[in-house]
């Protein structure tokens, strides 16, 4: 893995009016969430993407200009406090070699995962049972929020389903009774092996690649991998067994050929999406 040293210089006007668009779009991004905070209240929609993926709102707002990039005038402001970061006359850059040697580990574990996640074949034939398998003949469910379903009818969805789950953070919230149900046996270790570009949740976890990376991704990238995940979590969440209504969400019934269909088109275009930012995000890396 080679280290970069800057070799391009960001005038101080031109990166210091990114940094301002950047936090201006990570706080509208983040405004129902610190809206929410301290009230009591929830949404089980827009909430996971700071639950599930426990990255709080000042995280989304540090805006990195990536590995490669020095900023010109930024030795003399706060950011010359920020870890990773290495000053080069008035100037500041990514110390992409103290990076790569704490974590250089890490980083080749996501450009491999990136890499064959976006190479392996994608399948459009699961239609978001993931959602129903996490209920299936559960009392008591994950969300607060009321089925569209019967308990029974809902647990007959999933009994005639043909549920090929393959992502390994979907599958371990099957109920006991469900995951014998799953074709594929996910785990932790063969991740690499399993993810696909048609899965939602492996798309979700770009961002969270994207966080891993750290200083090495441009704000910018590490945005639009967050509005990826929160596009494809109302998806997730339309598609799944729960009534959403009272959150002005219509359902998208996969019990249903013409709600399979929507859920497989909407499927294919964040697959798109999904391989464009692994792309972006391992051509930026340091490798």
């Amino acid at each position: 893995m080679a280290t970069l040293t800057a070799s391009i210089l960001l005038a101080a006007d031109e990166w210091q009016a990114r940094d301002e668009r950047h936090r201006e779009r990570a706080d509208r991004l983040s405004a129902g969430w610190r809206q929410r905070a301290g009230t009591g209240r929830t949404h089980p929609v827009e909430d996971f993407l700071f639950t599930y993926y426990p990255n709080p709102p000042r995280l989304l707002r540090r805006w990195h200009p990536g590995a490669g990039v020095a900023l010109e005038g930024a030795a003399s402001t706060e950011r010359a406090g920020w870890k990773w970061y290495l000053t080069e006359g008035d100037a500041l850059r990514v110390d992409t070699t103290a990076f790569l040697e704490a974590r250089g580990a890490s980083v080749r574990f996501v450009t491999s995962l990136l890499g064959a996640t976006a190479n392996r074949e994608a399948n459009f034939g699961c239609f978001g049972m993931h959602e129903w398998a996490m209920v299936y003949r559960q009392g008591d469910h994950r969300h607060e929020v009321p089925l569209r379903l019967s308990q029974g009818d809902t647990d007959a969805v999933v009994e005639g389903a043909r549920i090929s789950c393959s992502h390994f953070d979907a599958y371990r919230f099957f109920t006991q009774e469900a995951a014998p149900l799953n074709r594929l046996r996910p785990t932790r270790e063969n991740q690499p092996m399993l993810d696909q570009p048609g899965c939602l949740h492996a798309n979700m976890d770009i961002y969270k690649w994207a966080v891993k990376l750290g200083p090495l991704v441009p704000g910018e990238l590490l945005l639009d991998a967050f509005e990826l995940a929160a596009s494809i979590r109302v998806l997730d969440m339309r598609a799944s067994p729960y009534d959403l209504s009272a959150w002005g969400y219509e359902p998208i019934a996969v019990e249903t050929a013409e709600g399979k269909a929507e859920y497989v088109r909407q499927q294919r275009a964040f697959a798109a999406r999904a391989n464009e930012l692994r792309a972006r995000l391992v051509a930026v890396l340091p490798v």
